[in-house]
């Protein structure tokens, strides 16, 4: 009886070889793991301190409506067109940026077709401003 409690006492579970491989197994992850650069959009935003009526004078505003019509100087402008115009305005003033103001009810389908029409119309400097 007395032998049978030594023997239990001395029985011991050795975990140093489950470490070890548990350790490798977690070098080999991080050294094989391939990390993902995300994409975006670059989007600059106007100063706040900014009056939105000196940026009219100087700017190129787009209003984006609730129910997604594009403005332009405060007329209605097709969203084929909308290049065109930003083209004539870029013509007129090639200092004028940009600035977006979508509605916040819009989709974004139509704000990322005016910048990409701004783009290709030769305008780099695109902003977005909050209505």
């Amino acid at each position: 009886m007395r032998r049978l409690q030594q023997s239990e006492e001395e029985e011991e579970i050795d975990l140093t070889p489950m470490l070890d491989v548990v350790f490798i197994m977690l070098i080999f992850f991080i050294v094989t793991a391939t990390f993902v650069k995300e994409i975006g959009l670059d989007v600059n935003s106007p100063d706040k301190n900014q009056n939105i009526k000196d940026a009219d004078k100087k700017s190129i505003v787009v209003r984006v409506t609730n129910r997604d019509r594009i403005m332009i100087r405060g007329r209605d402008v097709d969203f084929r067109a909308v290049r065109a115009n930003i083209e004539r305005l870029h013509a007129e003033n090639p200092e004028a940026p940009v600035v977006i103001q979508p509605h916040p009810e819009s989709t974004t389908n139509v704000m990322i077709h005016v910048m990409d029409s701004a783009r290709l119309a030769g305008v780099y400097n695109v902003s977005i401003a909050a209505l």
